[in-house]
């Protein structure tokens, strides 16, 4: 059996939160609950994944914090899956993906779903990425600081 390379102890952000919710199942089981999904049926039923797949998924997630298990909403002995405080706040990633997504991978004319403000039934603005100061920043402009190697010996502990 192949084994995963783990990144839950990376110095980097990014791999931090990929080794949480990196695989596509994930994220998608993360984009239905943003659509209102809460029951194993109804992510079943969108994702058409086998459900001993949708159950270690939604094991992950729940485990990771990114959604929780709550008592169904109307009241039947069911349990349902909400996003956490830390699950809501992947909405931008999940936006960012979307905006992504229609920019690089849908011909001009070609149908595709729209992520629109209920209040105005609008598409949304493209996010972009910005500085303390407001200016619009670019991958060019960025910069990573690294953490030293030994971090003991930089003051990290």
């Amino acid at each position: 059996m192949v084994h995963r390379t783990r990144f839950d102890e990376s110095t980097c952000p990014v791999a931090r939160s990929v080794d949480a919710i990196g695989d596509w199942w994930s994220l998608l089981i993360v984009r239905d609950a943003f659509d209102g999904s809460r029951r194993f049926g109804e992510f079943q039923r969108s994702l058409g994944v086998a459900k001993n797949i949708l159950t270690t998924r939604l094991r992950a997630l729940v485990a990771g914090g990114i959604l929780e298990v709550v008592p169904a909403s109307d009241g039947s002995a069911y349990n349902e899956y909400v996003l956490t405080a830390k699950g809501r706040d992947l909405f931008t990633v999940i936006v960012a993906l979307r905006q992504w997504g229609e920019a690089h991978w849908f011909e001009p004319a070609e149908p595709q779903s729209r992520l629109l403000d209920r209040r105005q039934g609008r598409p949304l603005r493209t996010l972009e990425v910005r500085a303390a100061d407001g200016r619009r920043i670019r991958p060019e402009d960025t910069e990573v600081e690294k953490v030293p190697e030994d971090t003991e010996a930089a003051g990290f502990e």
